[in-house]
C-alpha cells in the first residue's frame, strides 16, 4: 500500500496547512549515533543455545536487516519491538540497530531496521532488496510482489497486519446522511488518490467513473481542508486521528469505509525474502518466523516503549516526516479494535496466509497490473508466499 506521495518530504514544511503539533521525542541519537555496532552490551539474558530464541545457532546473519516501505510508525512496530536497549541510531543513513532482543532475551544476533520512502528514494522494496543483498527481510505488500515476480520474485513468509487499513474519507457535513464510499461516489466527486491501483479497482467495479480519478494526493491535509466535498485516501490507523486532533484547520471527525469492503484485499506489508534466498535462509527462518509472528502480538499488548522509539527515529532522521505519540497509540489500539491485525481467519493462527485468500488477491490485482501494462505475465499464487515456517501454536488472544 503507498503510504504518501514522494512530494509529502518536500511540502511537509511549507505547505499552506501544517500537521499542528506532530512529532515530539527528546530527541537524542539513542546511545552513539555514529551507526555501526551497537555502543553497549545488551542487557538481556542470553538466548539457550539451541533453544527457539538462539537466531545466532540458527545460523541467522550477525545483522538480521529488516527494511519497512515507509517511515518510521506504529503500523511497524513488530520489528522496532526487537531492537534491543543497547541501540544506536545512524541519523545519516536512516537506521537504528541493536541486539535483537525477543521476548526478553538476547537472541545472539544483532537487528538493524531501515526506513523506506525518501529514505531510499520511493524505491519498491523488492527492488531494493535485489540491489542490497544484506536485506534479510522486506515488508513487500502483495500487489507489490505481483508486480515484481517476473525479474525480482519474493517469498513472503508472515503477515504482520492481516488486513489493509486503507480507507477513503469525507467529510461528514458535505454529505450529510450518507456512509459508504459507493454512495458518496455516485455524486460524481473526485476521488484523490497518490496511485492509480486503488481508483482502478474502484473503476473495475463500477463504484467510480473515470472522470472522477485523480492521483494528485500529496500527503498533506491542504486539498481536503479547502475542497471537503471530495474523496481521499487515508488510513484507518492515522487519519482520523491526526484530522480530529492534530490539524487545527481542520479539529472534527471524519467519514471513512475501509477499502476492503471493496475488494481491496492485499495484505499490507508481509514480511518476505528473496526467492533465491530462501533455501539458504531456511534455518534462520524456522526460528526467525515465529519470533516476527510473537513479536507483533507483544507489541500490541504493550505498544508504549517501542512507540517511543518509533518517535525519536522520526525526531532523529529529520525527513521533514512528523510523527506523535498520541498518532502512535492511537494506531496501535486501532489495529486490534478495528480488526485490521487479527489471526488468520481460515486457520486461527497469527501470521499464516491464507491459500484462498492469495489466489483471489492475484486473480483480483493481476488483471489490473496487465492493463495498465505493469506485468505481462500472471505469477502463480503459491509462488509469492508459504507458511512452511509459521508457528501454528501462535495465536492472538492464547
Amino acid at each position: 500500500m503507498n503510504r504518501r506521495s514522494p512530494v509529502v518530504v518536500a511540502t511537509a514544511l511549507s505547505a499552506a496547512l501544517l500537521l499542528a503539533a506532530c512529532g515530539g521525542g527528546d530527541g537524542g541519537d539513542g546511545g552513539g549515533g555514529g551507526g555501526g555496532a551497537a555502543g553497549a552490551e545488551s542487557a538481556a539474558p542470553a538466548a539457550e543455545a539451541g533453544g527457539p530464541l538462539d537466531l545466532a545457532g540458527a545460523g541467522c546473519p550477525a545483522t538480521v536487516v529488516m527494511q519497512q516501505d515507509w517511515q518510521p510508525e506504529a503500523e511497524h512496530g513488530a520489528m522496532y519491538a526487537l531492537v534491543g536497549s543497547d541501540y544506536t541510531i545512524d541519523a545519516d543513513a536512516k537506521s537504528v540497530k541493536g541486539s535483537l532482543v525477543a521476548q526478553g532475551v538476547d537472541t545472539g544476533v544483532d537487528i538493524e531496521v531501515r526506513p523506506g520512502g525518501p529514505n531510499v528514494g520511493f524505491q519498491p522494496i523488492p527492488a531494493l532488496m535485489y540491489i542490497d543483498e544484506s536485506i534479510t527481510l522486506g515488508a513487500v505488500n502483495t500487489d507489490d510482489a505481483i508486480t515484481a515476480a517476473a525479474s525480482q520474485p519474493t517469498v513472503a513468509v508472515t503477515t504482520q497486519i492481516t488486513n489493509s487499513p486503507q480507507i477513503l474519507m469525507w467529510d461528514p457535513e458535505s454529505h450529510p446522511g450518507l456512509s459508504t464510499i459507493e454512495e458518496i461516489a455516485a455524486k460524481g466527486v473526485p476521488v484523490v488518490t497518490s496511485g492509480d491501483i486503488i481508483p482502478a479497482l474502484l473503476q473495475s467495479r463500477s463504484i467510480i467513473q473515470p472522470g472522477q480519478i485523480d492521483t494528485s494526493y500529496e500527503g498533506t491535509p491542504a486539498r481536503f481542508v479547502s475542497d471537503p466535498t471530495i474523496l481521499q485516501q487515508g488510513f484507518a490507523t492515522a487519519e482520523p486521528y491526526i484530522y480530529e486532533n492534530e490539524i487545527s484547520q481542520w479539529g472534527r471527525p471524519i467519514g471513512q469505509q475501509n477499502l476492503a469492503d471493496y475488494g481491496y484485499t492485499i495484505y499490507p506489508e508481509p514480511l518476505a525474502v528473496r526467492a533465491d534466498k530462501l533455501e539458504s535462509l531456511r534455518p534462520c527462518l524456522e526460528k526467525l518466523v515465529p519470533v516476527m509472528q510473537q513479536s507483533q502480538i507483544d507489541y500490541l499488548a504493550q505498544p508504549g516503549p517501542t512507540n517511543t522509539l518509533i518517535v525519536e527515529l522520526v525526531d532523529a532522521y529529520q525527513t521533514g516526516w512528523t510523527y506523535s505519540e498520541g498518532v502512535a497509540e492511537f494506531s496501535a489500539k486501532t489495529q486490534v479494535e478495528g480488526g485490521f491485525v487479527t489471526n488468520d481467519p481460515a486457520s486461527g493462527v497469527f501470521g499464516q496466509f491464507d491459500p484462498a485468500r492469495m489466489q483471489a488477491i492475484v486473480d483480483t490485482f493481476a488483471p489490473i497490473l496487465q492493463e495498465q501494462g505493469v506485468i505481462q505475465a500472471v505469477p502463480a499464487a503459491t509462488e509469492l508466499y508459504t507458511n512452511d515456517f509459521i508457528d501454528p501454536n501462535i495465536k492472538m488472544g492464547s
